[in-house]
């Protein structure tokens, strides 16, 4: 990292700033040569020294400071930003400067936080920043933001995200993931887009596992007018609405298999 990049104004408000979270716990060291110099001529002329505010420590002062403290101090700051892309960006860059390595974790737990609070603009801006270092690129990730830019009120915007990153690979996508934008098609009254994407699913021969799926799909078949679509849906997936459903059945299967199981063992 370059010495000037350090002494950037952002860098030294943000150390500043985070000096004061723990301050009894940082300490600096500082070594001082033991050689003489001998000064130079009294003609020459001095050169100026740095400002106290842009001179960085030899120890960095982020590495003194807990995790913990730093995701604290991330998280506070950027719920007192202004709704400022530019701000935003530079603080998470200032901030992530500090790592080594990239933190994802503690932007997990961020934006895990940014949730709870119903901060969907600034969980939207922070993914979109994490994505355009090439981090978190992840089915988790991509649903974490498509149900940000829902609750945000911008559904175009998750739909043709979902267009460009997902929706070309319907074979593979987790079907938690394809539940997600069939919910939100069906809340926005998207309804034909909706449509096209459960027959790319059943295309792949994706069989749903949910029957609140099919409902929805169903629904949406009769909204538009389609009454044949609607019942072919519900006779060919009436295994999910009957008790029998091959979700319940595998579930009473597996606690009767543990039942089993802890009677062999109080038996021994």
């Amino acid at each position: 990292m370059s010495m000037s990049r350090l002494r950037s104004p952002r860098i030294s408000y943000l150390v500043g700033r985070l000096s004061k979270i723990k301050l009894s716990e940082v300490q600096v060291k500082r070594c001082h040569s033991e050689a003489t110099v001998s000064p130079p001529p009294s003609n020459l002329q001095q050169p100026k020294p740095d400002p106290p505010h842009t001179i960085v420590p030899s120890t960095y002062i982020g590495e003194n400071v807990s995790r913990k403290d730093k995701t604290k101090y991330l998280y506070t700051t950027l719920l007192e930003l202004n709704d400022s892309k530019e701000a935003v960006y530079g603080a998470l860059d200032a901030w992530v400067a500090w790592e080594h390595n990239f933190p994802i974790a503690s932007l997990k737990l961020i934006l895990n936080s940014l949730e709870k609070e119903q901060q969907w603009h600034r969980v939207v801006q922070v993914i979109k920043w994490m994505l355009s270092k090439g981090q978190g690129m992840t089915m988790g990730t991509y649903g974490q933001l498509i149900r940000a830019l829902d609750m945000d009120h911008r559904v175009e915007e998750a739909h043709k995200f979902w267009e460009m990153k997902i929706g070309s690979d319907l074979h593979s996508v987790p079907w938690q993931l394809c539940h997600l934008m069939i919910s939100v098609y069906y809340r926005n009254n998207m309804l034909e887009d909706l449509v096209k994407l459960f027959k790319g699913l059943e295309a792949f021969d994706r069989k749903p596992r949910d029957k609140l799926i099919i409902q929805k799909v169903a629904n949406a078949y009769e909204m538009l007018g389609l009454v044949k679509e609607k019942e072919r849906v519900l006779e060919k997936y009436s295994h999910l609405f009957s008790e029998e459903g091959p979700t319940k059945r595998h579930r009473r299967n597996s606690l009767e298999a543990k039942k089993k199981h802890l009677e062999i063992e109080k038996g021994h």
